[in-house]
């Protein structure tokens, strides 16, 4: 082998071995968890999570950090005006929010990417 064609498979192989960075379809992948209609049954906090969880995911417009902060913060808004709700921790860079309850579970919420709306997910208390 050529020193020509030595540096043509190094390249090939450096490029073949750079990590993936698209953090976010591993997140919002949901295979192996209970689904979400049926964790939302389990309770009210749990309904509100899982509405949560579905806000976060319809907001995703890309992995730019401008896109990320704007998906995070309506969906930071949407947990606030639950009845639940005590407080809300946005975390744009891990794709996540961090809700305490009023009972005081804490939980953190992952975009949930199912295409049911979140006002449509069974169990959330009347007058949200």
């Amino acid at each position: 082998m050529t020193i020509r064609g030595s540096g043509a498979l190094a390249l090939v192989l450096l490029l073949a071995g750079c990590p993936q960075y698209d953090r976010y379809s591993r997140i919002a992948d949901e295979k192996g968890v209970v689904p979400a209609d049926v964790f939302a049954r389990y309770g009210s906090e749990q309904a509100q999570s899982v509405a949560i969880g579905r806000a976060l995911a319809t907001g995703y417009a890309g992995n730019d950090s401008t896109a990320l902060e704007k998906q995070v913060s309506q969906a930071a808004d949407y947990a606030r005006k639950l009845p639940g709700v005590a407080d809300v921790q946005a975390d744009s860079k891990a794709f996540l929010l961090t809700v305490t309850f009023k009972s005081g579970w804490k939980k953190a919420i992952t975009p949930i990417n199912d295409g049911v709306p979140a006002d449509q997910t069974p169990g959330l208390p009347a007058g949200r």
